[in-house]
């Protein structure tokens, strides 16, 4: 299977949709309020994507925190779905998970039966990414790191990246845009190999 993941770069053709996967996984992309986590989904999503989104109302003042996404008006409320077909049959489920710290209470339920998550993360606010990478790492469950390249926000290497957020020196991290489908199915493909890595007898 790691194989068959790593060579099927592109999604299957649309007339193959349908065929039944060899392998299904479950995926999870987590990270703070605002880093994305809904655009990545739609972004590489062969169907529709179930989208959970409301209104940011006045009752949030105070709850939710709106710096550096001031301009936001809407957030996930339960979660998002998609799903990814490659062609070496693998199907990836993919679930996006609330941001704000209300919403967290329905992770471990959202989180069950998953093999891996992406975490998200904003360079300009990382703090926002701590509660997602304790999550995955108290829980055990592989994750890989992709840092979303917002127009105007300042560059940093991978490794800069690493370092601010003190994570193992074995978990992947990366630049990703998530508005391109490339860069998202990249992430995706790093993600299970590293859950394929992660999960091998030793």
């Amino acid at each position: 299977m790691n194989s068959a993941v790593s060579d099927a770069f592109g999604a299957v053709p649309p007339h193959d949709a349908d065929d039944v996967p060899q392998h299904t996984l479950k995926i999870l992309v987590a990270g703070g309020f605002g880093v994305g986590k809904t655009t990545f989904v739609g972004a590489v999503s062969e169907v529709r994507p179930l989208r959970t989104e409301e209104t940011l109302t006045d009752a949030s003042t105070g709850v939710d925190d709106l710096s550096g996404v001031e301009g936001k008006t809407t957030t996930t409320v339960a979660m998002d779905f998609g799903r990814l077909t490659f062609s070496g049959g693998v199907r990836l489920y993919l679930f996006g998970t609330p941001g704000q710290e209300r919403f967290w209470f329905m992770w471990d339920q959202i989180a069950y039966g998953a093999v891996g998550a992406i975490v998200l993360v904003d360079t300009r606010r990382l703090t926002t990414s701590f509660a997602s990478i304790d999550f995955f790492e108290q829980r055990e469950i592989p994750f890989v790191v992709a840092a979303n390249c917002f127009d105007g926000a300042r560059r940093y290497t991978e490794e800069e990246i690493r370092g601010a957020l003190d994570v193992d020196p074995d978990v992947p991290v990366m630049l990703c845009d998530v508005r391109r489908p490339e860069t998202t199915k990249h992430a995706l493909v790093t993600l299970v190999e590293h859950a394929l890595r992660s999960s091998a007898p030793r």
